[in-house]
């Protein structure tokens, strides 16, 4: 599975840029922080298992990604990161940032 902090981003960007913002309201991780993770090559389950502070409002987020309903899914790991995928999805299709981040 490709890591989104690395493709999501594009191949040639050297920053989260608007992606981070995103990925910060889900996992709590500071810009720096992601950027840091990104550089070290963390899997993502390192990435969550590590994330400072999983946002609660983060259930909040439903809809399918690659077929699957996100709020459907068991796996704690696999639904953490179809989160972060749905968020991402919202962002690159022009939804609104206060419709993405449920506030």
């Amino acid at each position: 599975m490709p890591n989104p902090l690395r493709t999501a981003t594009g191949q040639n960007q050297r920053t989260l840029k608007p992606e981070g913002p995103v990925i910060s309201w889900l996992t709590g991780y500071s810009v720096e922080g992601l950027e840091r993770a990104r550089e070290e090559k963390v899997t993502l389950e390192e990435f969550f298992e590590q994330a400072p502070h999983l946002n609660p409002s983060r259930s909040l987020i439903t809809g399918s990604v690659c077929g699957y309903k996100v709020q459907d899914i068991e796996d704690p790991l696999i639904q953490n990161i179809r989160y972060m995928d749905k968020l991402v999805d919202e962002l690159a299709k022009g939804k609104a940032m206060e419709k993405i981040l449920r506030s």
